[in-house]
């Protein structure tokens, strides 16, 4: 048996609470059911009206009757407007987080990356510029050992 303590269960949790990944993710979880209510709100108090002012101000009464009849709970219903309010609110959900989270941060990654290849663009003519003085350098050299009389040989 070792005699070495494994870690306990609580230290392991601990380290996976303290991993960046688990709080972004938390912090995403939170906002992301506060949004929620506010886009339910938005389309309850102005989606639901709009669409009100053409028939019913609630959507989930707007169906369609697959039977002959359709009295209370009698028939086959389909509730459209049910799906037509969720859709609504995955649409909004959907355009703000793509126009207020995503395009911004494609957008500032983009600048990242541009940033970091003007920085490696302005490193490259150094490195040309070394090496086109290695190469003159060179050629110092070499028109040196010929005015010698070829004393020495090129290296």
């Amino acid at each position: 048996m070792s005699t070495e303590k494994d870690p306990s269960v609580w230290q392991g949790f601990k380290a996976f609470l303290m991993r960046g990944n688990v709080v972004e993710l938390a912090v995403a979880v939170v906002v992301g059911a506060a949004f929620s209510n506010i886009v339910s709100s938005v389309v309850k108090g102005v989606i639901n009206p709009v669409v009100g002012a053409i028939g019913t101000k609630n959507l989930d009464h707007y169906s369609s009757c697959l039977s002959s009849s359709c009295k209370g709970e009698d028939g086959i219903q389909i509730m459209w407007g049910s799906v037509l309010g969720a859709t609504l609110q995955f649409l909004i959900t959907a355009a703000v987080v793509y126009f207020l989270m995503v395009l911004p941060m494609a957008k500032f990654l983009a600048r990242q990356e541009a940033r970091k290849k003007a920085k490696d663009a302005v490193r490259e003519p150094h490195e040309v510029i070394e090496v086109t003085e290695l190469q003159v350098l060179q050629e110092i050299r070499d028109e040196l050992v010929a005015r010698r009389g070829g004393e020495h040989e090129r290296v």
